[in-house]
């Protein structure tokens, strides 16, 4: 190939790039400089992005909280936004050689489903329940002693991620939004942007769907992240009610296994 063709090509694709790198940020990124405020067009984006969520039907999700020094508790499935169910793997790892500790979820926005709960079969079936193999309650936001329960803070995290309709673009910039530069999420270039609270958003550069986002709990030193994949419409079967007992019905189990 001749040199001026190459040296032609070479333009082209760098044009590209740097159009990728900027098409989400609205502005050049040589000249925006991190904590500058959110664009007309960004507050536009931003305003649509929970609703796209809906639209898109649903995603693959994790979500990771680092709770204490050695410890980190995450959760790895998948959210029908629209209908407002989930699934999810909850593993926590310890950092001093302890075990994982490993449970399925399944969750709605009023009810929270544990199953491979070590014990339960047997705790269940001297109950006079022994096909049950999950146990459901409803979420709360706090426990009898006044704390809160992580577990529950998460699923109720993760399908406040979708809404039925945009917000006003006005909010976004009232509120303090600021652009953040560009990052990568699994392999996707997104823009960042920084809320009035502290929190971080990761949109897409490609498609401006949610890609992450960042959050700092109410009287916590750790952050939780939520990581969105795979946007798009699920089907999410809940555990039958025949394989299910209610926590309220069985004082005796719940306190056995620790619910």
């Amino acid at each position: 190939m001749p040199a001026r063709s190459s040296s032609r090509l070479l333009a082209v694709l760098l044009a590209l790039v740097l159009g990728l790198l900027t098409g989400c940020s609205g502005g050049s990124a040589d000249t925006r400089t991190p904590g500058d405020p959110i664009t007309d067009a960004e507050a536009d984006t931003l305003a649509g992005l929970l609703h796209r969520d809906y639209t898109e039907g649903g995603a693959d999700f994790t979500v990771t909280a680092p709770y204490a020094e050695s410890a980190v508790l995450t959760l790895t499935g998948e959210i029908d936004f629209q209908g407002g169910i989930g699934s999810a793997q909850a593993v926590t790892t310890f950092g001093n050689g302890q075990p994982d500790d490993s449970r399925t979820l399944f969750f709605t926005t009023a009810d929270l489903w544990y199953g491979d709960v070590p014990g339960l079969t047997d705790a269940m079936a001297a109950a006079g329940r022994p096909d049950t193999t999950y146990l459901r309650r409803p979420i709360s936001s706090t426990q009898a002693d006044g704390t809160a329960s992580l577990v529950d803070v998460l699923v109720q995290l993760v399908p406040n991620l979708s809404q039925r309709a945009d917000d006003d673009p006005r909010a976004f910039t009232e509120r303090g939004y600021t652009w953040q530069g560009q990052r990568s999420v699994n392999g996707q270039l997104g823009a960042a942007y920084r809320t009035g609270t502290g929190a971080t958003v990761v949109v897409s550069a490609e498609d401006q769907l949610l890609l992450q986002y960042t959050t700092r709990l109410p009287d916590q030193s750790f952050d939780v992240t939520i990581t969105l994949a795979d946007h798009g419409p699920r089907t999410i079967t809940l555990p039958a009610d025949a394989d299910t007992a209610l926590v309220a019905d069985y004082p005796q189990v719940a306190a056995q296994l620790g619910f």
